[in-house]
């Protein structure tokens, strides 16, 4: 049995005032959140650390995770920094002594090894931090992990948060505005076939100043068979949603969001439902290119292929149920004869199109009276016009 928070010591009693709160509107118009306003009762909390809410996160300039690194890889809030207090094995040695000795002995081993840590941390990371620096401190579940740490930041002198209920409060928030968020957005979902540059131009909109959800780059996945990322693994599902959600809470309700076609599942990742039947609801640009312009994007998308045809060749055993063995057999020959445009087409012809045609039309209902857009060449110039187009367009639409 671990110890949890509560049974972990620390330096000092918590000095915390857990006051009430008032509600204020966000500062986004029609915001679909609601913000904490802490000023009214941070006077009375000026001797501890402040109990805060997840609401509050931007209001510190930096949020610390004090929990174990494996703790902190399987899901934080996105750009915290993790300062254990008690690493895996010293996590893993204080719950054998509590499972096997008693609660007194882990807490004496666990309140040295807690003190020492906080000191290498406050030593190796914060000495050059001002005195109005302002960090936010959380544990598991607000318990006594985040309480040590806190407290000792705030006898330094710094004004520290401490998040009410830790992680745990923090994943419930997450949970919960992945199915209310979705819905308060106007999304414009980019369409097309295989190729055609759907994720090239979402990244030149967002130049261009445009709000995007880039969800195969939050997953880490080209959202096909082929389609991993070499050498960055997908994300853990809890780490993945807290993405999608930092993103999502961050955009303005009243000016559209951009997001590629996605199904439910982008590799091993399943969406939030909300945003999938939000976006299978919404208005479509669809892009179109000639198959000389996709064959050139998805070897310069695809380049690891290029240089390791094994590999590809491996990864194509996957569409033997679908295809055959001996279709497999020819695409994997042109794969290792590097006949890499005669095997792109054959791919997209016989593979990619009629999968992606029959998928598209059966979720989304607006795209028979979607515009369409053709890319004339690979070039990031011609990206550039693109965006330029799909957003003169989009303006004219709007009242």
């Amino acid at each position: 049995m671990m110890p949890q928070d509560g049974d972990l010591p620390h330096p000092g009693p918590p000095d915390h005032v857990r006051g009430a709160a008032f509600v204020s509107r966000g500062e986004k118009g029609d915001s679909t959140r609601d913000r904490v306003d802490t000023r009214s009762h941070e006077k009375k909390n000026s001797r501890g650390p402040l109990a805060v809410t997840v609401a509050q996160l931007s209001e510190f300039d930096e949020v610390i995770d004090v929990r174990s690194e494996g703790e902190y890889g399987e899901d934080h809030i996105p750009g915290a920094i993790n300062c254990p207090v008690l690493d895996n094995s010293e996590r893993a040695l204080v719950g054998t002594i509590y499972k096997q000795s008693s609660s007194f002995d882990a807490k004496k081993i666990g309140a040295a090894l807690v003190s020492a840590n906080i000191a290498r941390h406050l030593r190796e990371r914060f000495q050059d931090k001002s005195r109005e620096w302002r960090p936010l401190v959380y544990c598991w579940r607000g318990g006594g992990r985040s309480d040590a740490f806190a407290h000792v930041l705030t006898q330094v002198g710094w004004r520290v948060g401490r998040l009410e209920g830790g992680y745990k409060a923090y994943r419930r928030v997450v949970v919960a505005e992945l199915e209310t968020l979705p819905p308060g957005y106007k999304w414009r979902v980019l369409c097309g076939l295989t190729g055609t540059g759907k994720s090239r131009l979402l990244r030149e909109l967002g130049e261009a100043g445009a709000q995007v959800l880039d969800l195969e780059a939050l997953a880490a996945h080209r959202g096909s068979v082929l389609g991993n990322v070499p050498d960055e693994p997908q994300p853990s599902q809890k780490m993945f949603d807290s993405l999608v959600w930092k993103e999502l809470s961050g955009f303005d309700a009243r000016r559209p969001v951009f997001v590629e076609g996605e199904s439910r599942k982008i590799g091993k990742l399943r969406v939030a439902d909300a945003l999938v039947d939000a976006m299978w609801a919404s208005e479509c640009v669809v892009l179109d290119a000639p198959i000389p312009v996709r064959a050139a994007l998805l070897k310069d998308e695809y380049a690891h292929y290029i240089s390791e045809p094994e590999t590809l060749a491996a990864q194509l055993e996957c569409l033997t149920t679908l295809h055959g063995r001996e279709t497999i057999h020819d695409w994997q020959q042109m794969a290792r004869e590097r006949r890499w445009d005669t095997l792109v087409e054959a791919l997209l012809v016989r593979h990619y199109d009629p999968a992606y045609s029959r998928s598209t039309l059966k979720h989304y209902p607006a795209l028979a009276r979607a515009p369409h857009h053709t890319l004339a060449d690979a070039t990031p110039a011609a990206f550039q016009r693109l965006a330029r187009i799909v957003l003169e367009a989009e303006d004219a639409r709007l009242p």
